[in-house]
């Protein structure tokens, strides 16, 4: 059976003190966040020098698709354990308990130090999930052919043409903007 995987963002310390934010899928298991991200990557490398992070989980996923296309810079607020989003409805303050190594993808498994809600669920609609699922799409943009993002992105933007607010038609022209330029840079 899989692990249910939630998407989040995950916050980490650069050695100079600032976040480092970076959406990744979390785990749960017996009470604890497992992280697994990829080697080489700065979510990886600062997570093991300071031993900890910070799950901050939105509604607003018009962030993992600025993520993604090299918009970085959302707003944080400080907490025991690093720095959550300021728009996280709800944040984990994460310490390292185990590491179990992997060539590809070591397993992190922390423990929770803080879990605090900032802010009521509201929902979630379609648009919402559309711009994940294209966030991550664009993630992959170096392994999917051409066919493959062109008809996945065609069925999301049905969701996002029905159901999308402005933050999420903000989302998606940024994702837009990154496929072409992947293959602009192709073709160059």
């Amino acid at each position: 059976m899989n692990d249910v995987i939630y998407e989040a963002i995950v916050t980490t310390e650069r050695p100079d003190g600032t976040p480092h934010i970076t959406p990744l899928g979390i785990r749960w298991r017996e009470g604890q966040v497992v992280l697994m991200p990829f080697r080489p990557s700065s979510t990886l490398a600062q997570a093991l020098a300071t031993r900890r992070a910070v799950v901050s989980l939105i509604t607003d996923t018009r962030i993992m698709a600025g993520c993604v296309t090299g918009r970085r810079d959302w707003p944080c607020v400080p907490t025991a354990g690093g720095f959550r989003l300021a728009a996280a409805l709800r944040h984990l303050d994460l310490q390292l308990a185990r590491v179990d190594d992997d060539a590809q993808r070591p397993a992190l498994t922390f423990d929770v130090t803080a879990d605090q809600t900032h802010a009521p669920f509201a929902g979630l609609n379609r648009a919402q999930a559309a711009l994940l699922e294209g966030a991550v799409l664009v993630s992959r943009l170096h392994l999917l052919t051409p066919q493959k993002i062109d008809a996945e992105m065609a069925y999301l933007a049905i969701a996002i043409a029905k159901t999308a607010s402005d933050a999420e038609r903000e989302g998606w022209a940024w994702l837009q903007e990154a496929v072409t330029a992947h293959r602009q840079g192709q073709d160059a």
